[in-house]
């Protein structure tokens, strides 16, 4: 049995603690009143955070055009710094409730535009969020096994 470390970064106030909540059934302040959460805003901590991480999962809300640049910053803080690989990555871009936008193609940066991208909306399907999500964890976990197998095989040898 693996244990996948999944971390969820972006920019504050892209639904973090909203889908981290609702991914894993914890149902306190889904579809309540907004509560924020208190992040993690030294970078001096950041290394402690990212040690033995398996997949990272950038959230944003695509509503903010700010947003869209600063998950260029996190990709490079987070991912490109790990040496993670793309399958390990995983973009929501996460409609607020009442936002109406559809799911349509963002002007993302090239290196952000290879990584998987779902769009979010809990409001009306949130069961596909969590298909998708699902998806996007067994494929951390196959990569996890691969690694393995392929380091037990370079002791063996």
């Amino acid at each position: 049995m693996f244990k996948a470390k999944i971390l969820f970064i972006g920019p504050s106030e892209s639904g973090k603690t909203v889908l981290a909540n609702f991914l894993s059934d914890t149902t306190e302040n889904v579809g309540g009143e907004y509560s924020p959460t208190q992040g993690v805003r030294f970078e001096s901590c950041w290394p402690a955070l990212m040690k033995d991480s398996s997949g990272m999962v950038i959230i944003f809300n695509p509503d903010v055009p700010s947003h869209l640049k600063e998950i260029e910053t996190w990709y490079s803080m987070f991912i490109s710094s790990q040496g993670l690989q793309e399958n390990q990555c995983l973009l929501i871009a996460h409609h607020k409730p009442g936002s109406g936008v559809e799911d349509r193609r963002l002007p993302l940066a090239s290196h952000l535009s290879r990584l998987p991208l779902i769009h979010s909306n809990l409001e009306e399907e949130p069961e596909d969020v969590r298909r998708a999500f699902c998806r996007y964890l067994g494929t951390v976990v196959n990569t996890m096994s691969e690694s393995r197998e392929r380091e037990e095989m370079s002791i063996i040898t």
